[in-house]
């Protein structure tokens, strides 16, 4: 699912409910991906780039805050997205803060590129968000995105 939208910089609040062993991931400006997997009962030290909560590629989380399997869950996501100088970037994105169900994972994480999987493998100055569904069921519930 693609946002007609485009956003830059943005808050992102939303929840999501996943079934045992099920995998998807949020995509904010459709390149950089939070991971949501059911990662329920793994131990911290086990942690993967792969595992919920985990910046695709890019950071695993410090710990495990997945719920079981059928309950709801909730991020809120603080993103910069890169800025440019014309076609130039100057500064990379950035995960401000990523929070899952009350638990900050992750804090002022930059992202050199766009994670593998995204819409166009390409980073630009505002692009959709991308909710996948393609490796698992997903349910998404009360979406909020607030542009900053």
């Amino acid at each position: 699912i693609y946002t007609l939208e485009k956003f830059g910089d943005v808050r992102l609040e939303l929840e999501f409910m996943i079934p045992k062993g099920s995998n998807s991931g949020i995509y904010l400006m459709g390149e950089y991906e939070v991971q949501i997997l059911d990662s329920f009962g793994k131990a911290d030290d086990k942690l993967t780039q792969g595992d919920l909560g985990a910046l695709y590629s890019a950071a695993k989380p410090p710990k495990n805050a997945a719920k079981k399997p059928g309950e709801w869950q909730k991020f809120v996501i603080d993103f910069q997205a890169p800025k440019f100088d014309g076609d130039k970037k100057v500064a990379n994105a950035k995960f401000v803060k990523v929070v899952l169900n009350d638990v900050v994972l992750h804090e002022n994480v930059e992202m050199k590129g766009p994670t593998p999987s995204g819409v166009t493998g390409k980073e630009a100055p505002t692009g959709s968000l991308m909710f996948q569904g393609d490796h698992g069921p997903v349910a998404y519930r009360n979406i909020r995105v607030i542009p900053r």
